[in-house]
């Protein structure tokens, strides 16, 4: 008998993975469906742009586009922004996720909306900031949820619901602290068994946290000392996140190929953002192990065969023991004849 197929609901919304910032005005966009800020009177808006004090009320409204020739209809809600643990990429919570800024202030004004094939449908909607909203940025989204489920075939059958969201970028008045920081530096290097016969490699695995409320645009600069300041690695990295949202982290990994072989390194990691600047560094020593295992064997070997040879030419050389004298052996006594009667 086949197993009847699986049907999960991936609430992950893939396509809410909305990538880096884009410099144009372009709206979020799978293909299938489009959400975007209602134009306003002087241009087209990419996202959401919002500021507002705390305790204040603003209205905006959001645009759904059926790009297909079938009515679709969408679950629409706010949701919080956060840092894809992967890349850093720009994401946003699912629907049954607990949500603690724009995502629990926003409400649209229809929870559910039916947009005909190649239609567009306005849909306002209300974000009332609290009084005891913290100052700065707090990002987030509104989502079109797609409330069909596409299912794949086969003995286990895959779920996915796609979504596609209008990024919302609210900084709530107040003071503002760029900060950031560098955490868990960790070096791990790999080489060959014999120098030469390979390449060396290091991998550089460190975390970026930004402890502000601010969303931050790190740059990352790698560097590496050899013996006597030698520099070994002098690079801007690129696997960065464009965009480091407050109070979020992401562990990040950088690939060192041509590393030394035989040195002792010193890796600096300094991250720039803003008014903000921080370092780390950490240490390895690359040394050849099997030359320096076998260098060590033959020591350890000609060092026993040198304490023997000394121990067995000591034995040589020694003056022999004088032998005891002989002790005399005492003669007995002659017996006289008896004289006989």
């Amino acid at each position: 008998m086949r197993k009847p197929s699986v049907l999960l609901s991936l609430l992950a919304l893939l396509s809410l993975l909305l990538g880096l910032p884009v410099p144009a005005a372009r709206a979020a966009d799978n293909g299938s469906w489009s959400v975007y800020p209602v134009a306003s009177k002087s241009a087209a808006r990419p996202y959401f742009t919002l500021s507002a004090e705390p305790g204040q009320t603003l209205t905006d409204k959001v645009a759904v586009r059926n790009k297909t020739a079938q009515p679709l209809t969408f679950r629409l809600y706010a949701a919080d922004a956060y840092n894809t643990a992967r890349d850093g990429g720009f994401a946003v919570r699912t629907l049954k996720e607990r949500m603690r800024g724009v995502g629990a202030w926003a409400r649209p004004a229809t929870a559910r909306v039916t947009v005909p094939g190649h239609r567009t449908v306005t849909v306002p909607f209300t974000l009332r900031v609290p009084r005891d909203a913290e100052p700065g940025d707090h990002p987030g989204a509104l989502v079109a949820l797609d409330e069909h489920v596409d299912t794949g075939s086969g003995r286990l059958a895959l779920g996915v619901r796609r979504a596609v969201g209008a990024r919302i970028y609210l900084r709530v008045g107040g003071p503002t602290l760029p900060a950031l920081s560098v955490e868990q530096l960790r070096v791990s290097h790999r080489q060959p068994l014999v120098p030469g016969l390979g390449d060396s490699t290091a991998t550089v695995s460190y975390t970026l946290r930004n402890t502000g409320n601010v969303t931050l645009s790190p740059r990352v600069e790698l560097t590496a000392r050899g013996l006597f300041g030698r520099t070994l690695l002098d690079r801007e990295l690129t696997g960065v996140p464009a965009e480091l949202l407050p109070g979020q982290r992401v562990r990040l990994t950088e690939t060192w190929r041509g590393a030394p072989q035989l040195d002792r390194a010193r890796v600096t990691l300094t991250a720039r953002a803003r008014d903000s600047r921080e370092s780390a560094s950490a240490g390895f020593l690359a040394l050849p192990w099997l030359p320096v295992a076998l260098v060590l064997a033959a020591a350890v070997a000609a060092g026993t065969l040198l304490v023997r040879a000394r121990r067995v030419r000591a034995r040589r050389s020694a003056p022999g023991r004088p032998s005891p004298p002989e002790r005399p052996t005492p003669s007995r006594p002659r017996s006289s004849p008896s004289a006989r009667p």
